[in-house]
């Protein structure tokens, strides 16, 4: 199964107290406020989750695997994410032996 922001906003509603509207404008906003630190290019750090870094690639050549024709891929900016030591140990906890 899958997480939704809309599973998100109802977990935070139900465990404290808040309205399902006003949930999901938390959740909301705070997607927002990551996005837009990432699209300024500065990084995300969240203690004991993890940390989203933008990096900058070049162009360089390719090729369309379907025909073979060889084209220049354009620079872009792509989004990495890196967890935390203490989410890879939680995980991990669960990891039967």
């Amino acid at each position: 199964m899958t997480l939704t922001k809309a599973d998100i906003a109802k977990k935070i509603a139900d465990d404290c107290g808040f309205m399902k509207g006003e949930a999901t404008e938390i959740v909301e906003k705070l997607l927002d406020i990551i996005k837009q630190k990432l699209i300024e290019g500065e990084d995300v750090m969240i203690s004991g989750f993890g940390k989203w870094t933008v990096k900058s690639k070049h162009s360089r050549r390719g090729r369309n695997p379907q025909t073979g024709e060889e084209l220049i891929l354009d620079a872009r900016r792509v989004v990495t994410w890196k967890y935390s030591p203490v989410l890879k140990k939680a995980v991990n906890s669960f990891v039967s032996k």
